[in-house]
């Protein structure tokens, strides 16, 4: 049974979503984290089950990472995607906390060619797990911000919450 929440963050109202499962961490498996005007976020559709019980474990761990008290996620997801969008989106799990990388870097980490930087951008667009899958942490060759479904300024907002304090 797909069932959802929504819950207040530092980027607006967050809505998340999932599969009950046997097996999850709380039973539930996010399907979908997204935020209002997210391009290609998710909408609530007939059917679903509003349970905010589901994501209590998921929810503590959002607030601890808003808060600046955790700097990871133990959370189970389940997403579908084409193999290229699979690579892409584990090479966004594997870039640490407080750091950043080039969409160029993700192209060759995935062992695609230069070309496909725009590819890898597309993908990357596609991800549907904001904040727990970093994509915010993908910045353009230049340094610049570029490409956040949720919109620059909350992409922003992600880099300098995780910026080393001190």
């Amino acid at each position: 049974m797909t069932v959802y929440t929504t819950m207040d963050s530092p980027l607006g109202r967050l809505l998340l979503v999932g599969e009950e499962s046997d097996t999850a961490q709380g039973g539930t498996a996010l399907t979908s984290l997204s935020l209002p005007g997210q391009k290609r976020g998710a909408v609530v559709q007939d059917g679903w089950c509003e349970k905010p019980e589901a994501f209590t474990e998921i929810a503590a761990q959002l607030r601890a990472y808003f808060e600046g008290t955790s700097t990871r996620f133990d959370i189970e997801y389940v997403t579908s995607g084409t193999d290229f969008q699979r690579r892409v989106w584990a090479a966004l799990e594997a870039i640490p906390y407080g750091t950043t990388v080039t969409y160029g870097e993700i192209a060759r980490e995935i062992g695609a060619p230069r070309a496909a930087v725009r590819a890898v951008g597309t993908a990357i667009g596609a991800n549907p797990l904001l904040v727990v899958r970093p994509c915010h942490r993908v910045i353009g060759a230049g340094g610049a911000l570029t490409g956040y479904a949720a919109g620059l300024e909350r992409k922003q907002h992600l880099l300098n919450l995780e910026r080393p304090r001190g």
